[in-house]
């Protein structure tokens, strides 16, 4: 679960700065009208992120805003393009990245000494995209994407993207340890709703498990204006505070409009992240997994060879969990007790509980989601107000899956 990748000579990952990439926008279409640069002051813009701190550049002409109007020609695109690299190339002291979606766009980018492609498509608009890739053995930015750029709903269906995104690169040769994967923040399409971007910050450390360099773009996005309810220019401050957390969760890479005060959030997060625990030695590795939702389980035995059949079967045996059971009756709370333990968790409760010397209790409950949801079964059929603690059990579990539930409030 260790990241330590080589981007044409920039080290990124879990012992590395974090890296930014600063925007270039030469699209005027563009829903941050501030962000776009003139061709005639490129150069200048380039230094002065470099200045600051950016270790990429990427340089796109095409807005992917879903709004965005009106839609330019791939002609168009390269016509805007193609100068401004040449303007950079070997002028900017930084890694030069474009933003396209198009297999030919992305070959003359190469050709003109562009180091890396970021394809908001997954490689998905272009089926020529990874040939390219392939061929000039370069760095390439996958967005999760199935069908259109950032359509995944909900961290699951990311998660499945991304890993068939790897598999596709894979199978075309590519060296995958060059693949840089973006989870798709943003409302890529109407259906994405800003409590999906939430759930994306909120449980990004789960991207670990592809152990890859991480991409996060969250730079003045839709889901700051849901939280604000200011225009773009104004979400500075906002991105700041997500990009810090998705920092501290992991992202090794930072796409941002805003390099200088980018730099100092990152610095500060990324000190405060707490390392991975690995150990190797004589050959072995030993690392320490913490599982927090079922499908990382399962991909990551289905990743060692597990059968699907078994990963299944042994997902719910992958996470722990320690539910506080409030307010019921020491009888209660002894049953609970024995109950768990029978199943191989564990119980604490007060000490008078434990000799009837008090009539109430409260009582955590220790073990895997399977052991829970065990007890739960096994309460369903006692007498008193256990049905109902059973119940509630399987609900405060359900509940932490619900993404409505964790993310959706008054803004």
């Amino acid at each position: 679960m260790f990241v330590d990748a080589d981007i044409c000579g920039l080290k990124v990952g879990d012992e590395h700065p974090v890296r930014i990439m600063g925007v270039i926008n030469l699209s005027q279409e563009s829903f941050y009208k501030p962000s776009v640069v003139n061709i005639d002051s490129i150069l200048e813009k380039a230094h002065n992120m470099v200045d600051s701190g950016a270790a990429i550049i990427d340089i796109g002409a095409r807005s992917t805003w879903m709004l965005a109007k009106p839609v330019i020609s791939k002609e168009e695109e390269m016509q805007r393009l193609l100068p401004a690299l040449e303007i950079l190339n070997d002028n900017v002291d930084a890694l030069i990245s474009v933003d396209t979606m198009f297999a030919d766009i992305a070959e003359k980018a190469l050709e003109l000494g562009a180091d890396m492609i970021n394809d908001v498509s997954g490689f998905k608009a272009d089926n020529r995209m990874l040939d390219v890739v392939v061929a000039h053995g370069c760095p390439a930015v996958a967005m999760a994407t199935d069908k259109v750029p950032g359509d995944p709903i909900g961290m699951d269906a990311i998660m499945n993207s991304l890993s068939r995104i790897i598999i596709d690169a894979d199978g075309k040769g590519m060296d995958t340890s060059k693949l840089i994967l973006d989870p798709a923040i943003g409302k890529w399409i109407a259906e994405k709703i800003p409590i999906y971007d939430f759930e994306i910050i909120d449980k990004f450390e789960r991207l670990k498990i592809f152990q890859k360099p991480l991409l996060a773009a969250i730079s003045r996005k839709s889901c700051i204006d849901a939280v604000l309810h200011k225009p773009a220019e104004e979400r500075l401050y906002g991105t700041l505070a997500a990009t810090a957390i998705v920092v501290h969760k992991g992202a090794h890479i930072i796409r941002t409009h805003d390099v200088p005060q980018t730099m100092d959030v990152v610095k500060v997060a990324a000190a405060m992240r707490s390392r991975h625990p690995v150990v190797k030695e004589s050959g072995f590795e030993v690392s320490a997994l913490d599982f927090r939702d079922l499908e990382d389980a399962v991909m990551t035995m289905n990743n060692m060879g597990v059968t699907g059949t078994g990963a299944k079967i042994m997902k719910k045996k992958c996470i722990f969990r320690v539910l506080k059971i409030s307010n019921i009756t020491t009888t209660e709370a002894l049953i609970i007790k024995q109950e768990i333990l029978a199943r191989g968790g564990d119980a604490a409760l007060e000490r008078n509980a434990v000799s009837h010397e008090t009539e109430r209790t409260d009582i955590l409950v220790m073990g895997t989601i399977l052991q829970l949801e065990k007890l739960a079964k096994k309460l369903e059929c006692q007498a008193r107000n256990l049905p109902l603690i059973s119940r509630m059990i399987m609900d405060a579990l359900h509940l932490d899956d619900n993404v409505e539930y964790r993310y959706l409030r008054e803004l």
